[in-house]
């Protein structure tokens, strides 16, 4: 993934100031709780930022509502960014910490028109654990729950 470097004052969001409209943006769309803007390092025409208004770093700080209403808007702006772009596909691509790429610390989701030839590359390591250690991360995210 690109890097982007927030240059914020400690202290201070970069989105939480384009939120506020203390810094230019292009606005997709945006209700009470979500803003939609075009990222201005576009990957493809169409790439989106959909991200919560009030400040919350990750996903693990959002509110079950907050939460519901930026995965609304992203699959609005998906659905637009089909119909205007005409994409081959379309990736939802969003990151909690800094190990796991994110480069903002403020709840955000990437939405991403790919074309086929359109240069990302997005992989991992498969690991394949064997059906008994399957069994033993469900029942301990059954647990959690």
């Amino acid at each position: 993934m690109p890097m982007f470097v927030d240059t914020s004052p400690p202290g201070q969001c970069i989105f939480c100031r384009l939120v506020a409209g203390e810094i230019p943006s292009a606005r997709v769309a945006e209700d009470d709780l979500a803003l939609a803007f075009m990222d201005l390092g576009q990957v493809n025409p169409g790439h989106v930022l959909v991200a919560s208004k009030r400040h919350a770093a990750t996903l693990f700080d959002l509110t079950p509502e907050e939460a519901g209403a930026v995965m609304r808007m992203a699959q609005r702006v998906a659905l637009a960014a089909r119909t205007a772009f005409d994409p081959d596909g379309l990736m939802l691509l969003q990151a909690n910490g800094a190990v796991a790429g994110q480069t903002v610390g403020h709840f955000h989701i990437h939405v991403v028109p790919r074309h086929e030839g359109d240069g990302i590359d997005y992989t991992w390591p498969r690991k394949e654990p064997g059906p008994a250690a399957l069994a033993d991360y469900a029942e301990r995210l059954r647990a959690a729950l």
